[in-house]
């Protein structure tokens, strides 16, 4: 390098002593783009020809200049390919970032995308009413006399299921809208009501849920008493393998589905298949586990039952009627200090019925309706709801099981209740109860009247009248939720019982279809805690320890609540069942 760049000098120099100028830099322009055009053609005949699919040889006239210039450009478009297939492939979290995945379609989609629908009044609404075999609904009612072992229910399943009208002989009722209702009555009137609701729908691709209009109540009712599992367990199997076959089923495996049980949820878990253990086994079934089920007392430690209201007296079928009686509950005058109607438990040792009546007695402020078999006032709507409206408060302890449809009667009369177990209202009818119990009843726990025997008078007493005339309002403003309007009409502005539990349902299919999409799982969901979930505005919350897990603690040595103990007490309410039969 060095040597030919001294060379090059001296050469310079010689051509500027003989007078001669260096050359001009167009002569190097003219260079480059000759060396441009010979890199173009050794390219072609180079590069290109050393393509690795052989071609014979053959003799190629030379190309005219329009073939040449397709020629470049095939070259070109071969340099790119080449650029191309020599770039490093991209990882597949590129390809996660740079491409749109398309979204996944559900079945229920459809259904999911009418709640978005600003212009359809039933979007996100839809029930789908499976048309089930008679047996499983209207053959029942047709033989509506085998529904009891003591009681002629044919007359409790007129009218839509309200039974039949009450006269208002003493003004005690409204002068319409009272019938007497069998408090088992849910399964025929919830169904009615059906049929009322102004969002069916025979497409099921839309339907936010689907109704099994199976009155499991009534096809426990009739064989309870003096027949075998088999007989006991046959329609529930028969349904299940029904609803199993349909393909609604299949897009949720039955988790959008719902049904309803007039009655409480220990008549359908009988826990073994021995043939004196008490009720059938349908809540317990595979495919049952999966569905909802509606009933008058849920379970605490099951999450496919749901609490929802005894029916009352009253079913009014105009809002107004409803306007009328709440304005009428708040400007009675009410002498009583607090009531009680019921009998005493002497079977029982855990009973505090025997303790309250006691106390009622010795008070001079407290009514008593005392219930036992034959002619009693207990048995009489009109004497019950006249006591009622006479008191302040209302006391509800335990029945044979949990709940009593008295609770939603006193309540019904604006009277303020008085609850004893949390297991009577508080962990059952969170769809239409205040979750802040306190805003609406007193609850006195069972111990302070079984071992403390605490005065119910002296603690009412502490309440300040101003707080009672609030919750007294509270409870009265509950009354359209906690009610059944007559099925054969519609309510306009209000929503009843029915429209609450068809609604809450809605929203647990929603958010479960929802919970799919975005792939949410409560692994941690322990079931046995599943009347603790009920108390949580969010379901996927963690369960923290709560002063109510004594009420609801099952220990082994009998002394707790256990579903043993509620199956002896669902067998005791079915034997008390005809003492409330009018």
């Amino acid at each position: 390098m060095r040597r030919r760049l001294s060379t090059s000098a001296h050469h310079e120099e010689m051509e500027k002593a003989n007078g001669k100028s260096p050359p001009s830099r167009l002569c190097f322009l003219a260079t480059l783009a000759a060396m441009f055009w010979i890199m173009i053609f050794y390219f072609h005949f180079t590069v290109l020809s050393s393509n690795p699919i052989s071609i014979p040889e053959q003799s190629v006239p030379f190309p005219s200049i329009s073939s040449k210039s397709q020629r470049i450009s095939e070259a070109y478009e071969a340099l790119e390919l080449l650029k191309m297939m020599a770039k490093p492939k991209p990882k597949p979290s590129d390809v996660h970032l740079d491409t749109h995945k398309a979204p996944e379609v559900f079945p229920f989609t459809r259904a999911l995308q009418t709640i978005e629908n600003n212009t359809d009044p039933c979007g996100g609404r839809y029930i789908y009413v499976h048309d089930l075999p008679s047996r499983f609904n209207a053959d029942m009612l047709r033989d509506c006399r085998q529904l009891s072992l003591w009681t002629n229910m044919c007359k409790f399943t007129s009218n839509a299921g309200l039974g039949p009208p009450l006269e208002n002989v003493e003004g005690v009722f409204s002068n319409t809208g009272w019938y007497a209702t069998n408090q088992f009555a849910v399964d025929v009137i919830f169904n009615n009501r059906m049929k009322q609701y102004e969002c069916l729908t025979k497409d099921s691709s839309i339907a936010a849920a689907f109704f099994v209009p199976f009155y499991a109540g009534f096809d426990i009712a009739r064989y309870l008493w003096g027949y075998n599992i088999s007989v006991r367990d046959t329609a529930s199997l028969e349904l299940v393998d029904w609803l199993m076959k349909r393909p609604e089923w299949s897009v949720m495996d039955g988790r959008d589905h719902f049904l309803v049980a007039g009655r409480i949820t220990w008549d359908f878990r009988r826990l073994t298949d021995s043939e004196t253990d008490w009720g059938n086994k349908l809540l317990f079934l595979s495919a049952a586990k999966n569905m909802s089920m509606l009933v008058v007392e849920s379970s605490p430690w099951n999450a496919n039952d749901f609490g929802i209201p005894y029916p009352t007296y009253f079913h009014p079928a105009r809002d107004a009627e409803v306007f009328i009686w709440q304005d009428r509950m708040r400007k009675l005058e009410r002498k009583y200090l607090f009531s009680f109607a019921g009998a005493p438990r002497p079977d029982n040792p855990q009973s505090i019925r025997g303790q309250i009546i006691d106390q009622c007695k010795r008070s001079t402020v407290c009514k008593l309706l005392e219930c036992d078999f034959g002619e009693s006032k207990c048995h009489s709507p009109s004497s019950i709801m006249q006591m009622f409206q006479s008191s302040l408060f209302c006391l509800q302890p335990q029945g044979d099981s949990y709940t009593r449809r008295s609770a939603f009667d006193s309540m019904l009369a604006g009277c303020i209740p008085v609850f004893f177990h949390p297991g009577s209202a508080y962990i059952q009818y969170t769809w239409h109860l205040p979750r802040n119990y306190s805003t609406y009843s007193v609850f006195i726990p069972e111990d302070d009247i079984r071992k403390r025997n605490i005065s119910i008078e002296g603690r009412l007493k502490k309440i300040p009248p101003d707080v009672v005339e609030i919750m007294r309002e509270t409870v009265i403003r509950l009354i359209p939720r906690l009610i059944y309007a007559d099925p054969r009409s519609k309510l306009e502005t209000l929503k009843d019982a029915f429209d609450v539990a068809v609604q809450a349902v809605i929203n647990k299919v929603t958010k479960i279809r929802r919970d799919i999409i975005e792939g949410h799982r409560d692994k941690d969901f322990i079931e046995e805690n599943s009347w603790k979930y009920a108390l949580l505005e969010d379901g996927h919350q963690p369960v923290e320890p709560h002063e109510w897990d004594p009420f609801f603690s099952k220990p082994k040595d009998g002394k707790g609540d256990s579903h043993t103990s509620s199956a002896e007490a669902a067998k005791n309410s079915w034997k008390n069942e005809q003492r409330s039969q009018v």
